[in-house]
């Protein structure tokens, strides 16, 4: 039994190896826009010999502004930038580039709740763990919601999508699909029913059937913020009748290419809900990936997943590490010996 063992251990190993490699892959593939609009220019002012004086510095920061990093958080690169190569007396500008993506590291927060997030892991007696999912019409918020069932469901967890949407024209029809897609049940009502009516029946089913996960879609409205806060709390009123701790999490869907657009809605977003997470999509069609940073910076909330393709295993755990690492173009090289 143990030499069956070990090799089913190795086999695994090597399964979750090359998964890992394939995910960062695609993450560096999806990257590559932002990458060719930074890391290549960056480079190309980093000539061998150069002195690191003001000029330089400015060259950089006007390449990490274009790369919508924003002024905030341009400005503590910058100035970070400066304290390490007077500190460290570093004089040849080859150097730089190692030390700007030190202090991007540095910037990117881990979300406290990683090994959740990679897991996909849930409190089994805290059942159904709800997830209400926020953003404007057009960031995505649909196709994120049936990725993230996907991947729960994936995982072996019994999820239940919420169409919580009633007034978007054929959303209902939209999240219908991908439901089918990720293999999970949907709750629905006729377009422009009450959404909170909706929420209801979605969490009384989930405690019926004893479901993991519940997965709210919500209306993408944020022109009228008076209205929108009326709706959500509604909507908190209504879950917490039937489980006093949800939503357990809130996730706000923004859509990278929309750059420093996509900071302020977040900061809209935050008046009116109190946020756990941000989904970042799109990174795979945009030159402006550098907008994690801001969010991490001057929002301090966790970007907890990223979507790097249109294909239903596209959505992928935010880890910074392998963000970087994508963005500056390592490559990495699995062990993956003969069994």
């Amino acid at each position: 039994m143990g030499f069956f063992k070990n090799i089913k251990n190795k086999v695994e190993s090597v399964v979750d190896k090359t998964s890992d490699k394939l995910g960062f892959n695609k993450l560096q593939k999806g990257l590559e826009k932002t990458r060719n609009s930074f890391v290549d220019r960056i480079q190309s002012v980093l000539g061998t010999g150069r002195k690191i004086d003001n000029e330089l510095l400015d060259e950089i920061e006007e390449i990490l502004l274009t790369a919508d990093i924003g002024i905030n958080t341009t400005d503590r690169i910058i100035e970070d930038l400066r304290e390490r190569v007077k500190k460290d007396g570093i004089a040849d500008s080859e150097d730089i580039y190692s030390l700007l993506k030190d202090e991007m590291k540095k910037i990117l927060i881990e979300s406290p709740s990683a090994n959740n997030d990679a897991t996909y892991e849930t409190n089994s007696a805290n059942k159904p763990h709800v997830i209400m999912v926020i953003g404007v019409n057009g960031v995505g918020k649909t196709t994120t919601i049936g990725k993230l069932a996907h991947n729960y469901h994936e995982a072996g967890k019994k999820v239940l999508i919420g169409a919580a949407d009633t007034f978007r024209a054929a959303a209902n029809e939209q999240l219908e699909i991908w439901a089918k897609r990720a293999d999970v049940d949907i709750v629905q009502q006729l377009a422009g029913a009450d959404p909170s009516a909706v929420v209801y029946d979605t969490l009384k089913a989930a405690v019926s059937r004893d479901t993991d996960v519940v997965i709210i879609d919500t209306a993408g409205r944020l022109h009228n913020k008076s209205n929108l806060m009326a709706e959500l709390s509604k909507m908190n009123r209504v879950m917490k009748k039937i489980k006093d701790t949800a939503p357990d999490e809130v996730f706000l869907v923004l859509d990278a290419t929309t750059g420093q657009n996509a900071v302020q809605q977040a900061k809209e977003f935050m008046k009116v809900a109190d946020i756990t997470g941000i989904i970042l999509t799109k990174l795979d069609g945009t030159a402006k990936g550098g907008v994690v940073l801001p969010i991490a910076y001057e929002l301090k909330i966790p970007v907890r997943y990223i979507g790097v393709g249109e294909q239903i295993n596209d959505l992928q755990q935010f880890i910074p590490m392998n963000f970087i690492d994508a963005l500056f173009g390592n490559d990495r090289e699995e062990n993956t010996d003969n069994i």
